[in-house]
C-alpha cells in the first residue's frame, strides 16, 4: 500500500472545503437563505415560502446522504450526531437557547458569517461574542455548568442514535434499506412539500433550497470520503483528515467561531492549524463578500441604539452556548445533523424552531410596551 501524504491530503480538503463553502456563502446571500427569516415570515406574515425552501434543502440533504451511503462512499454513524449516548435535554435546552439567541442577534450562525461579508459591522459583533461564548461553553465555566447539569440527562442507546441503526435493532431489518428508505419517505416528503408551493417555484427560490442541500451532501463526501484515511501513518488509527471532532463532518457554525478564534489568537503555534470548520467560516465571509461587491449591495450597516447593541451581544452568547450545548446551529443540526437521520438532531431542530418562535414573541411584546 503506498504511503499516504496526509499534508497534501489535508490541502485538498481545505480547498475543496473553502470552494463549496464560497458558494454557500454567495448563493445564502443571493437567495436570502435564512432559518429565522422563515419563521420570521411565517410568525409576521404568514408566509411559508422561505420555509418552504428551507425544507427543500432538508429533503435534498437527506436523500442525497443517504445515497452517498447506500453507495459506500460515505458511513454517517461516523459522526458527532449519532453517539449512542442521547443527550436529548441538552439537544433540547441548547436549541431553544440558540433558536431565541438567533432571533436577538439578527440571524444564525451562517447568516451572521452572509451579513458579515455584506458589510455588516453588528454581525462582526456578535461574531467575536458567539466565538467566545462557545469557547467558553467549550472548555470554559460554561462548559462547566454544561456538563453538571444538562449533559448529566441522557439515555444510553444499544446502537448509534441515527434513526436507521435504532429500527434496524429493534426490528432484525438491514440498517442500510432503513437508511435509504427513511431518507426517501421523510426526504421525499419535504420536497413534495416544499414544491407544492407556487412561492417557491422562482429560479432564485429553487436555487437556495437545491444549492444548500447538495452543498451539505457534497461536504459529506469530501470529509468522509475524500478525507478519510482508514489507517493514519502516524498513529495506525482511522483518520479524518482536517477534521476538529476527529469525526466526519460537514458544515456547521458555532464551534468553528470558536475555533477560528484560537487560530487568529494563537496563529504562531505550530500546533494550530487549518480545519475545515475554521476554513469554512472564511469561505462564507468571502463568498458573501465577492457577491455583495459584484452586484453592488456591499452596505456598511452599525447599531442603531444601546438596546440594538445590548440586543445583539445577548444573542451572540446565547448561540454560542446553545449551539454548543446542542451540538449544532441551524446548519450544523437543521441540515447536517438531520441528513444523517439522527434522532438528537430533529429534537435540537425542533427546540431551534420553538426558541425562535418564543424569540419573535418576545419582540413583539417589547414593542406592544412600547407602544
Amino acid at each position: 500500500m503506498p504511503e499516504i501524504d496526509i499534508a497534501a491530503l489535508s490541502r485538498t480538503i481545505l480547498a475543496s472545503t473553502f470552494i463549496l463553502t464560497f458558494l454557500f456563502g454567495a448563493v445564502l446571500q443571493r437567495t436570502h437563505f435564512c432559518t429565522m427569516g422563515a419563521v420570521s415570515d411565517i410568525v409576521n406574515m404568514g408566509d411559508w415560502t422561505r420555509m418552504r425552501m428551507w425544507g427543500l434543502a432538508i429533503g435534498v440533504a437527506m436523500i442525497g446522504t443517504s445515497a452517498l451511503a447506500a453507495g459506500g462512499y460515505i458511513d454517517p454513524t461516523k459522526t458527532i450526531y449519532a453517539a449512542s449516548k442521547l443527550s436529548w435535554l441538552s439537544a433540547l435546552v441548547g436549541g431553544l437557547m440558540f433558536g431565541f439567541g438567533m432571533v436577538l442577534a439578527s440571524g444564525c450562525g451562517s447568516k451572521t458569517l452572509v451579513r458579515i461579508g455584506a458589510g455588516n459591522l453588528k454581525s462582526l459583533v456578535v461574531f467575536v461574542f458567539l466565538g467566545l461564548s462557545a469557547y467558553m461553553t467549550l472548555r470554559g465555566l460554561f462548559g462547566v455548568i454544561r456538563v453538571n447539569t444538562v449533559d448529566a440527562v441522557a439515555l444510553t442507546l444499544p446502537t448509534t442514535q441515527d434513526l436507521p441503526s435504532v429500527l434496524a435493532h429493534a426490528s432484525g431489518m438491514s440498517r442500510a434499506t432503513l437508511q435509504v428508505g427513511i431518507a426517501l419517505v421523510v426526504g421525499g416528503a419535504l420536497v413534495i412539500w416544499a414544491l407544492a408551493g407556487r412561492g417557491l417555484r422562482t429560479f432564485d427560490n429553487l436555487l437556495g433550497g437545491l444549492a444548500v442541500g447538495l452543498i451539505i451532501v457534497a461536504m459529506w463526501y469530501v470529509s468522509g470520503h475524500l478525507g478519510y484515511v482508514a489507517e493514519d501513518p502516524n498513529t495506525l488509527e482511522e483518520l479524518f483528515v482536517a477534521s476538529n471532532s476527529g469525526r466526519m463532518e460537514s458544515l456547521s457554525f458555532v464551534a468553528p467561531y470558536a475555533y477560528t478564534l484560537d487560530w487568529l489568537m494563537m496563529f504562531s503555534d505550530k500546533s494550530k492549524v487549518l480545519t475545515i470548520g475554521i476554513v469554512s467560516v472564511f469561505g462564507v465571509v468571502a463568498g458573501a463578500a465577492a457577491y455583495a461587491l459584484v452586484t453592488r449591495t456591499f452596505r456598511w450597516e452599525g447599531f442603531g441604539n444601546a438596546e440594538d447593541v445590548g440586543n445583539h451581544l445577548v444573542g451572540g452568547v446565547l448561540m454560542g452556548a446553545g449551539g454548543v450545548t446542542a451540538l449544532g446551529c441551524t446548519i450544523g443540526q437543521g441540515l447536517s445533523g438531520v441528513s444523517t437521520l439522527a434522532i438528537g438532531s430533529f429534537i435540537a431542530l425542533a427546540g431551534i424552531l420553538l426558541g425562535s418562535v418564543l424569540g419573535f414573541r418576545y419582540q413583539i411584546w417589547r414593542l406592544e410596551r412600547m407602544i
